[in-house]
């Protein structure tokens, strides 16, 4: 199976942020700059369409539309992961072709929601799903917003099929983790990915390939330098980069009451930062507005920041 990026996919591949301009109006100018801020900060990948990307809420012509440009905009540099999370087998599988047509790398699932899979239905779907997949697939484990846990069992079973070639967890569940790894240590290329940036050192230092952090948005070099020292068993250096995301995580990301916030809080700092023009949140959500936009502002003023770039 021929692929633009070797196996195991390691580093940091950052789940971009969709710019928007409203509902369904991709701000195309926003990505090319967002995208051209990655490169320039050296991450290994990008991924489009996940949870921070908004996927659920975005229409299939504008995730058609933001899986073409930023597959032109990357001019195959990179490696791109594309989400095709969906109830819908056949909609999964259609948005996969487009992936394959514009020259994507792999595509990222996770679990159908709304009808909760048990463990042997799971795999089934996965099971049909992939003799009509064009590329590569990642599982992607998000049991907070689809009501299902992948099993180490059940990802050992789907990642017999040869394209099956990593797992991005977003549980936070380090234990979970490492039993997946536990459980897939006779494929070594397969890329394990840990998506929270909180714990994605520490599960570096442990084994795993690199992490899915939605921070890079705003700051891909300080991820970057987190994830060289975690690979180069650089304790000392991987706590003191962590001292830094922390305060991101703890003030960024904390701003509301809701599970919204990270979200809002990430685009909001991204568009003040000049990364995106406007931090325009698809519906159901609503962008800050003036209150917030200041605590963020604040926010971003005590973190070591000069010409937009954390001080390292």
């Amino acid at each position: 199976m021929t692929s633009t990026f070797k196996s195991p996919l390691s580093g940091i591949i950052p789940p971009l942020v969709t710019p928007l301009l409203g509902n369904d109006t991709l701000d195309v100018a926003s990505l090319e700059n967002l995208i051209e801020h990655l490169i320039a900060g050296g991450v290994h990948g990008l991924f489009i369409l996940g949870t921070t990307g908004e996927e659920q809420s975005l229409s299939y012509r504008l995730r058609k539309e933001m899986i073409k440009e930023t597959c032109r905009i990357n001019a195959g540099r990179l490696p791109v992961l594309v989400c095709i999370t969906d109830t819908s087998l056949v909609e999964s599988i259609n948005l996969s072709k487009v992936a394959a047509d514009c020259c994507a790398s792999a595509v990222v699932s996770a679990a159908p929601y709304y009808f909760a899979t048990g463990q042997p239905e799971l795999a089934e779907f996965y099971e049909d799903m992939l003799p009509h997949l064009p590329l590569p697939l990642f599982l992607y484990n998000m049991p907070s917003h689809v009501k299902v846990n992948f099993s180490p069992a059940t990802i050992h079973r789907i990642a017999e099929n040869e394209k099956v070639i990593g797992f991005k967890d977003s549980s936070a569940n380090i234990p979970y983790f490492q039993s997946v790894m536990y459980t897939m240590k006779d494929r070594p290329d397969f890329a394990l990915l840990m998506g929270p940036e909180e714990v994605t050192g520490e599960c570096v230092l442990l084994g795993a390939n690199g992490g899915i952090n939605g921070g890079a948005n705003m700051f891909p070099e300080l991820y970057v330098a987190m994830y060289n020292a975690a690979k180069d068993r650089n304790v000392e250096e991987v706590w003191r980069l962590q001292q830094i995301i922390m305060q991101i995580s703890t003030s960024i990301y904390s701003v509301g009451k809701h599970g919204s916030s990270y979200l809002k809080g990430l685009k909001c700092a991204c568009s003040l930062l000049g990364v995106i023009k406007d931090d325009f949140v698809a519906a159901p959500f609503h962008k800050f507005n003036e209150p917030e936009r200041r605590k963020i502002q604040e926010a971003l003023d005590r973190l070591p920041i000069e010409n937009g770039k954390i001080i390292l």
